[in-house]
């Protein structure tokens, strides 16, 4: 999980946090025929590093599902 700034809200983070197991869990369900588990875990700590910064946090998860869906899906396994 990306870190986060000092002062931050701790719910805010944990809810941030939740939600992106949540992302992994279920990107892995969708690309279980395309990519294995590292890839995908792989893809969603790529996607949710490039918002390490973003002040405002709310969005973030939204963002890098999207973020993540676009890597897994322009680029093939690496098994496959």
């Amino acid at each position: 999980m990306a870190p986060f700034q000092t002062g931050d809200n701790v719910a805010d983070q944990a809810r941030e946090e939740d939600a992106i197991r949540g992302i992994v869990e279920r990107l892995k369900n969708a690309f279980s025929a395309t990519h294995s588990p590292a890839e995908v875990e792989a893809a969603v700590a790529k996607a949710h590093a490039s918002f390490v910064d973003r002040p405002v946090r709310e969005f973030v998860p939204v963002l890098v599902e999207r973020q993540a869906r676009s890597i897994l899906d322009n680029h093939p396994a690496d098994n496959a």
